[in-house]
């Protein structure tokens, strides 16, 4: 059997496609992935997302994104997708536990923050612990928090930080910083941010939310702790595409090439949404938004044929 749609992601942009898709009697099939629901599954409160005055978990929002689409008839697999073959139409797509052929495809397996790997890290995720500072700097204000990075991102996450805590300690690897001259000029001149030099992170401390962190000075190998009430990693994302490569166009980071204005790829008849194609903005609402994009674009395309 050949589905006329299949997407592959379960996040904002996933769902959403499936709920615009479904109502347009495209029956699409969702496969769900190893992280079904996204990003969102690991945060807590999510005060920014329109319609949820008093804010909501974002569990609880994935939930409901999905029972919308459910409701108008999307079929869901708890499956992750191994392999794709864009090559030839039906489109092939190779999972765990058997093979898919569509006619058309939407990708929507989001990006990663990448992460320290260190001790309390995890464990205090959407307690303190935290990769986006727009998503979350909302919830320091008049705190103290802590920036693990060296680059434009951990630059732009410190400055913004700003607007809310009421001190900003950016902890760098080395004694210089790799971001753009400009960034650099704004944080080192920001009188709420103050920068600790040759450091690595090596604990987040702290049980039910984040009181403080272990450092290590990399030239005199001293371990010091210091309190904090926030920590935010910005040492990059990755987006989820190793499945595509050399499927489908991709940057030089490995996000999706889109074409300017829509979801469309290089390959006719497969679109791509969310994070997966997004390196700027990476929000709940703007990959729902290019979920429905590209639900449009896939039915226009799939009318057309």
């Amino acid at each position: 059997m050949t589905e006329r749609l299949i997407i592959i992601g379960s996040g904002p942009a996933g769902w959403t496609a499936a709920l615009y898709a479904s109502r347009a009697t495209l029956k699409p099939l969702v496969i769900e992935g190893v992280d079904a629901g996204g990003q969102l599954m690991k945060t807590t409160e999510v005060e920014n997302y329109p319609g949820f005055i008093d804010g909501i978990q974002g569990p609880d929002l994935m939930q409901l994104f999905k029972k919308q689409a459910l409701r108008f008839g999307t079929e869901v697999k708890s499956e992750y997708v191994e392999r794709v073959d864009f090559s030839k139409r039906p489109f092939q797509l190779f999972t765990s536990q058997g093979s898919y052929a569509a006619e058309s495809v939407i990708i929507a397996t989001g990006a990663s923050a990448v992460w320290l790997g260190v001790p309390g890290e995890a464990r205090l995720q959407g307690h303190g612990v935290s990769a986006c500072a727009t998503c979350d700097g909302f919830f320091f204000k008049d705190k103290h928090v802590l920036v693990v990075g060296g680059g434009d991102a951990a630059m732009e996450e410190a400055n913004f930080l700003t607007h809310f805590a009421s001190k900003v300690t950016v902890l760098v690897r080395k004694d210089v910083l790799k971001a753009s001259k400009i960034m650099q000029e704004r944080a080192l001149k920001n009188p709420k941010i103050e920068f600790v030099w040759n450091t690595q992170l090596q604990e987040v401390l702290g049980e039910e939310k984040m009181t403080g962190a272990k450092m290590l000075n990399t030239q005199t190998n001293e371990i010091s702790e210091i309190a904090a009430d926030g920590l935010f990693v910005a040492i990059g994302h990755k987006p989820n595409t190793e499945i595509f490569t050399g499927q489908i166009e991709l940057d030089q980071k490995g996000y999706v090439v889109t074409q300017p204005g829509s979801t469309r790829t290089n390959i006719e008849g497969v679109f791509a949404a969310g994070d997966v194609a997004d390196h700027v903005y990476r929000q709940a609402v703007s990959a729902a938004g290019t979920g429905c994009m590209a639900a449009l674009d896939a039915e226009r395309w799939l009318a057309s044929c």
